[in-house]
């Protein structure tokens, strides 16, 4: 898995669907801005709820976004493998599955 080539291609295609469907993308991107933001919970929680909810959901695009997301937030590794754990507690074998991706995810855009 290249996860740089992936992110880069998955922005790619977000793009072209912003040119294709600008008002509803422009409304997406308010409601992101809107919710991940600091608040009652920091920015850091809320980028492990979303990249742990990408993983439940099994969305690739999601998990390297959230990841970069996190890892731009300060989260650290041992936090993101501790939230994996939790995601395995409730989501059983593909939470196990996917947690070992998001891991994989997270290391190679930390290591960019």
């Amino acid at each position: 898995m290249d996860v740089k080539t992936d992110f880069r291609e998955a922005k790619i295609r977000r793009g072209k669907l912003a040119e294709a469907a600008p008002e509803a993308m422009k409304a997406f991107g308010s409601l992101k801005d809107s919710v991940l933001k600091e608040g009652t919970l920091p920015l850091k929680t809320k980028e492990l709820i979303a990249l742990m909810l990408a993983q439940a959901t099994r969305c690739m695009p999601c998990i390297m976004t959230h990841a970069q997301n996190a890892i731009d937030a300060g989260v650290t590794r041992e936090e993101v493998a501790e939230a994996i754990e939790v995601a395995i507690l409730m989501g059983g074998g593909p939470a196990a599955s996917y947690g070992g991706i998001v891991l994989e995810v997270y290391d190679q855009l930390k290591s960019k």
